[in-house]
């Protein structure tokens, strides 16, 4: 199931399944705008909860992201063997993982904000994000599968000057408004393998990245395994799985966004992702 966190009409957050051009509301599931909620209750209830519920088109809602505050954002660096090529890195031992502060979250079709003070080097990094469903510790390679809520796109936005001033890649990674993330979340039940789903991101209609998720260096599970031997994961955390080769930074010369360049990303199963980069007001 898709399940989709949106407004209508300038209400309060809902939620609801996709349904080809509409939206179904799920408010008789009684989850708020819990999106991780209602994705780890049994399929048969979701089901269940959709027959005679109201219906909106998908035209007439404004989507959210499907977390809107997650308790951690994590990604991962140099997680491709083209991208890692590009920028002439050797491949890592260890995955590289860093925070995106949860401040950074932004809507599908939010636009992206430019920093007046980072300007010219604002580039996109199309990802499979998964978003955790059960707090847990010490999880297995084996076993992560059970602690994922489900599946959603995320463009890890990145401000390279700050990102090269910093050795931990935070500063140009944690900007307001830059991870956007959505359409929605699609659980578990509807991608049982989130490995081999082709993945593509468009700048202006150009296909910059191109690549199947089954190239991770290291994959889903094994990120949450890392992660977990090091912290609790809590239910709605989020972790960006890695982009390919194409970034706007190692083009010759650099193709680094500028005001009013729009930004689709998409992934198989799931959906696409569209923003618009604005320069930020000064």
């Amino acid at each position: 199931m898709k399940i989709a966190r949106f407004t209508h009409r300038g209400g309060p957050p809902r939620i609801g399944a996709v349904d080809g051009d509409e939206v179904v509301s799920l408010d008789r599931l009684l989850v708020g705008d819990n999106v991780v909620a209602a994705a780890m209750l049994d399929p048969g209830t979701r089901d269940a909860a959709v027959v005679g519920a109201e219906r909106l088109a998908l035209d007439a809602i404004t989507l959210l992201a499907p977390v809107a505050r997650p308790p951690k954002f994590f990604a991962i660096g140099l997680n491709y063997l083209d991208h890692i090529e590009e920028g002439g890195r050797p491949v890592p031992e260890h995955p590289i993982f860093f925070n995106k502060q949860s401040t950074c979250v932004n809507d599908p079709f939010g636009g992206i904000p430019i920093p007046a003070v980072a300007p010219n080097a604002v580039d996109y990094e199309g990802e499979l994000g998964l978003v955790i469903g059960k707090e847990c510790r010490s999880v297995s390679a084996a076993n992560a599968p059970l602690v994922v809520a489900g599946y959603t796109i995320v463009n890890d936005v990145s401000v390279r000057d700050w990102q090269r001033r910093s050795p931990t890649m935070t500063l140009g990674k944690s900007w307001d408004g830059h991870g956007p993330m959505g359409p929605w979340l699609v659980t578990t039940d509807e991608i049982l393998d989130p490995h081999g789903l082709r993945m593509k991101t468009f700048i202006n209609g150009e296909l910059r990245q191109d690549t199947t998720t089954d190239l991770m260096v290291f994959n889903c599970w094994q990120q949450i395994e890392t992660l977990s031997t090091v912290c609790t994961l809590e239910v709605g955390d989020v972790i960006a799985t890695g982009t390919s080769s194409g970034v706007a930074a190692y083009f010759d010369p650099p193709k680094f966004v500028v005001d009013g360049d729009v930004c689709i990303i998409e992934v198989e199963g799931i959906g696409s992702l569209e923003n618009t980069y604005v320069n930020e007001a000064t």
